[in-house]
């Protein structure tokens, strides 16, 4: 199994590209189910969780050509299987997002209850509700959500809680319902917005993608088109955390620095500096000392859970006490005892994490329990003394690519091994 060895204390400079971002990818790619024409998606980045999604399409069907330079060209004519079964679903989440396309163009869908990172409870019930107030028969059986409909109707569905992958799955399947969809409550993300984007695009007709009601009206059949993925805001966070724990220097490239609003606020609060040289690009340098800031996680355009584990490290090298807030998932501090391991003075409360700032941390050999408990060990181990072995790194692998490359090519001591 994978290890990833950090050997910290080198100030982090020079150029890095972002990727596209994955939780953008994964939904645009399950609608491309929702046409039999080609598609064309750029900007894709290389990572475990689109592999899955494009074994899953291929599994229904769907004719896929990948060049790595130009992105995935999908041609989805050929579909004529509606499951989406357990071995491919059980690794990936985002997996349930083909139920809704699968649905609204074929009128059934067969879907193994998804699995992915243990983080904590994120029930598919709004899926299921909304697809039911939009006309589909659904039923649970041995594992699997099976659904039926002659065609979807419109409907007005109050999403509650906030889900992102449930305004995506019902947003998709509403572009070919008949009449009218309202989802209030909907998800604000930018890859929310971006989906919407993409399906019209298709000719799918979408209003007020990004904030919290979407009317989508509903049309007879969508069309082929290219679309280019957002750059990804989570891994363009995570190298300016990167910046800030080794005292570094990085400027980032295709990054949309307006997705990333909070996060950058906190990171000035906590003494980073912020430049856009362009529009596309972020500079960010960190001469002086870290100052701790407390944070609470939100839906968007609050500060991302995505984001929770990464800051908990810049704070435990911060001169004082901080707290971080989380209320998106109950289970994700589970890489607060790895953290402790490194030397980090963290204590948990319910759903808040104290954090006393330490001088400095040690390495030490640790084990990644999540997708974002990974990069948060990279980064813990990069201003760490001495050499951090991570064990359990595939978690890494399905939300950054290639980062040991990107981090070398910054003046990393860091390295992949599978001994």
């Amino acid at each position: 199994m994978d290890k990833i060895i950090v050997r910290g204390g080198h100030a982090l400079r020079g150029t890095i590209p972002i990727s596209g971002a994955k939780n953008a990818t994964l939904p645009a790619l399950a609608a491309t189910l929702l046409t039999g024409e080609r598609v064309h998606l750029s900007n894709i980045p290389h990572l475990k969780d689109v592999t899955t999604m494009l074994e899953l399409l291929g599994q229904h069907g769907a004719a896929i050509t990948v060049d790595e330079r130009l992105g995935v060209e999908i041609n989805n004519s050929g579909v004529n299987n509606f499951r989406a079964p357990y071995d491919l679903v059980r690794t990936m989440r985002a997996s349930i997002l083909v139920m809704g396309p699968l649905l609204a163009r074929h009128g059934m869908a067969e879907i193994s209850l998804p699995g992915g990172c243990a983080i904590g409870s994120r029930p598919v019930n709004l899926h299921i509700e909304g697809l039911r107030k939009m006309g589909a028969d659904i039923s649970l059986d041995e594992g699997y959500i099976r659904a039926k409909a002659d065609r979807l109707h419109g409907a007005h569905i109050f999403l509650n809680p906030v889900t992102v992958t449930g305004t995506e799955n019902l947003l998709m399947a509403a572009t070919l319902a008949k009449g009218r969809t309202t989802l209030e409550n909907a998800a604000k993300e930018p890859e929310v917005s971006d989906l919407a984007v993409f399906l019209n695009k298709m000719g799918a007709r979408i209003q007020g993608a990004g904030t919290s009601t979407i009317i989508i009206d509903g049309v007879d059949e969508l069309h082929g088109t290219q679309h280019r993925i957002i750059p990804d805001r989570i891994e363009t966070a995570t190298f300016m955390v990167a910046a800030a724990v080794t005292h570094g220097d990085i400027l980032l490239t295709n990054v949309d620095p307006d997705a990333l609003e909070t996060p950058i606020q906190k990171l000035r609060d906590a003494g980073i500096l912020v430049e856009f040289p362009e529009p596309d690009r972020i500079r960010v340098y960190c001469p002086n000392p870290l100052k701790p800031v407390d944070l609470e996680t939100s839906p968007y355009p609050g500060f991302p859970t995505d984001l929770q584990a990464q800051m908990l490290v810049l704070n435990s090298l911060a001169k004082g006490v901080s707290q971080i807030t989380e209320t998106v998932f109950e289970n994700r501090f589970m890489h607060v005892s790895e953290l402790q391991r490194l030397g980090a003075d963290i204590r948990i409360n319910g759903n808040m994490a104290e954090v006393h700032g330490v001088n400095s941390l040690l390495g030490a050999p640790v084990m990644a329990t999540d997708l974002r408990a990974s990069a948060s060990l990279v980064l813990a181990g990069l201003a760490a003394h001495g050499s951090t072995t991570i064990s359990r790194v595939y978690h890494i692998d399905r939300g950054y690519e290639r980062i040991e490359e990107k981090l070398q090519a910054l003046g990393a001591d860091i390295q992949r091994t599978n001994s």
